[in-house]
């Protein structure tokens, strides 16, 4: 397998058990200028909250939408927006990603501030 197959079927493995458990997931998606973060309800049909490098109060005093502060600049608001939406605790569904860097950050951050996963 390829480097993306290998994170497709990472990430059809890693959905499948959280579908399983039943609860709120927070899923992460990161491309090399951007970073994307939703809060996605049991039956995986609404999103509860979501943040992102592309929303301009995300990055207000960012350099770059795709490093390792923006990660976790990220992570606080969806730790907040979730919080406000009533959600205390989420399934971390990485995307088959490496927890490593950006993604790392991002789910430490969101810890931080609130998130229990």
């Amino acid at each position: 397998m390829d480097k993306k197959a290998s994170r497709k079927h990472r990430t059809r493995r890693t959905r499948a058990k959280i579908k399983q458990l039943g609860v709120f997931r927070l899923c992460v998606y990161r491309s090399p200028k951007h970073i994307y973060a939703q809060v996605i309800k049991p039956c995986g049909s609404e999103v509860v909250a979501s943040a992102s490098t592309l929303e301009s109060s995300v990055v207000e005093g960012l350099t770059s939408g795709g490093n390792i502060t923006a990660a976790a600049q990220v992570g606080k608001f969806i730790a907040e927006r979730a919080k406000s939406a009533g959600v205390e605790s989420v399934a971390f569904d990485r995307s088959g990603f490496k927890y490593h860097g950006r993604i790392k950050a991002l789910a430490d951050a969101a810890r931080e501030h609130g998130l229990e996963f």
